[in-house]
């Protein structure tokens, strides 16, 4: 990816070169664990639940208290693992990770930094290079690891009285760690890549993945560098919360290293943070004094075992062993295999079962609309993409907001596909159903006599009245220029309002001409 340019003088004769920069961008995302209770307590997970309501003694970190590991975070570990293809450590260890927050009553965190739960997996994304919704790249990122941790509180600042105020319900939430390695360049790619693996903890219920409720959080490792040459010094941005941010945070990020490099300046090893609001990154502290966290082992943990088929027990009790094969066998469908199964069951493009399943509920629409009429699945999901979408996206409504209902644009399109009216006509429907409010596309059409016109001697008269008025188009039709016969067709429609049909005043005007 080219990011910077910077043009400089080469030789005596003072051409001009291009320095390109390319960007490095790796994730470390944190996906909150759908679960009803904690990690290492028996505390309830509960999203805006009153301040300070879903503590245990634990994780108010109270002296004698001990963790007792939640198994149903365990198993979301290992099934996120294995739909991310990566190897399962059947035998992961937990760690003391040392550092001061007011919101970390502990002074520590249990992680997993020696041997996470699951290592070198890969993801296969896309993500659109044009400006067309097929213009699609497949690309891959490594992951590094996925481990198990606890998840700090959350600190509340107060700046009218000068004081801060700490609510401890998130404490010890379980978290996963996903770390991608640094092979993205680029936010696109990044929120890309990122979008992927919602769909991914959604489709098995790991996460929810809702990042405007902190389910998913992203931090961002960023760097530039010239081709050929070692990575750059790399920044962090942290605690990123929505996709399309993270993508402005790393465009906004890459550019502004550029900057600094070329203006002769040294990028600084720091954490920064990503403002919205001025759609730009801002400095939070340094990083230059690497901090010592002094991990060590957990003590109060045992090393965490796993089991597959053929390292299972004899009658060993299900309930207290976890067996990845088991897991791996359960899994429900994930996105990829999705995209595959509606192109291979509907006839439509890959670009266009990639749009179904990544734009939420619309594979659901679809798939309503579908069994709702015999019209050929190829032809609905295009008004979805491109009437129904362009819609939404121009009014910043999400499927389920949608005033055109499955049932509306069902019956709609089967009344354009009996004849009952134009494609023009359609549209002019569609628009209207856009507009909200209870009437059907039948109520519609009657309405404003959308109606299909094949009354054949209204339009010969229609079409004749075209013919007089334009004899220059006539005489070019008749010296061999047939793609004329275009513009006469559209005439006849706009003098009906799109009622005409189509195949009729084709034939007219060529009976009418050629003959």
């Amino acid at each position: 990816m080219k990011i910077g340019n910077l043009p400089q003088k080469a030789g005596l004769l003072g051409a001009m070169r291009v320095v390109r920069w390319v960007g490095v961008v790796g994730l470390e995302i944190h996906a909150q664990i759908n679960s009803e209770s904690k990690l290492f307590s028996s505390s309830r997970v509960q999203f805006a639940a009153p301040p300070n309501s879903t503590v245990s003694f634990f994780d108010a970190s109270l002296p004698g208290t001990l963790p007792v590991i939640n198994r149903r975070c365990i198993e979301a570990a290992v099934m996120t693992g294995l739909a991310l293809n990566c190897s399962i450590n059947k035998k992961s260890l937990f760690d003391r990770k040392h550092y001061f927050y007011a919101d970390l009553p502990a002074g520590y965190q249990i992680t997993q930094q020696r041997l996470p739960v699951a290592v070198n997996g890969t993801l296969t994304y896309r993500h659109q290079v044009g400006a067309k919704w097929n213009q699609m790249l497949t690309k891959c990122v490594r992951i590094k690891q996925v481990q198990l941790e606890q998840d700090s509180g959350k600190s509340l600042h107060d700046e009218i009285r000068r004081q801060t105020l700490v609510d401890l319900n998130r404490a010890g939430v379980g978290l996963m760690e996903i770390v991608m390695e640094p092979d993205m360049s680029c936010g696109e790619e990044a929120a890309a890549a990122v979008r992927e693996l919602q769909l991914i903890l959604q489709a098995l219920g790991t996460c929810n993945a809702n990042m405007s409720e902190g389910q998913m959080r992203v931090d961002a490792n960023i760097s530039v560098h010239r081709p050929g040459e070692p990575y750059g010094v790399r920044t962090e941005v942290k605690n990123i919360n929505s996709a399309r941010f993270l993508a402005k945070a790393i465009d906004y990020e890459i550019q502004r290293q550029v900057d600094v490099l070329e203006n002769g300046g040294t990028n600084l090893n720091e954490t920064r943070a990503f403002d919205y609001k001025l759609g730009a990154t801002i400095p939070m502290r340094d990083k230059e004094g690497k901090q010592d966290y002094r991990f060590m082992p957990e003590p109060n943990l045992p090393p965490l075992v796993l089991y597959d088929s053929n390292s299972l027990p004899a009658n060993a009790d299900p309930d207290q062993i976890i067996n990845i094969d088991l897991i791996r066998k359960n899994q429900p469908e994930l996105p990829s295999v999705i995209r595959e199964r509606l192109v291979e069951q509907y006839g439509i493009l890959p670009e266009q079962s990639f749009i179904l399943v990544n734009e939420e509920g619309l594979q659901e629409y679809f798939q309503t609309v579908v069994r709702m009429t015999n019209v050929d699945p190829k032809k609905i999901i295009g008004w979805l993409i491109n009437d129904l979408l362009g819609h939404l996206r121009q009014q910043n409504l999400t499927i389920k907001q949608s005033p055109v209902s499955p049932v509306a644009l069902a019956e709609l399109l089967t009344l354009l596909d009996n004849g009952s009216i134009s494609s023009s006509a359609a549209k002019q429907v569609f628009q209207e159903l856009c507009k909200g409010g209870e009437k059907t596309p039948a109520e519609i059409i009657k309405e404003k006599n959308l109606g299909l016109l094949k009354d054949r001697m209204q339009l010969e008269e229609i079409c004749q009245r075209i013919l007089n008025g334009h004899q220059k188009e006539v005489a070019e039709i008749r010296q061999g220029n047939h793609k004329i016969m275009n513009k006469l067709i559209g005439l006849v429609q706009k003098a009906t309002k799109g009622r005409a049909d189509p195949v009729l005043v084709k034939s007219i005007l060529e009976e009418k001409v050629l003959s």
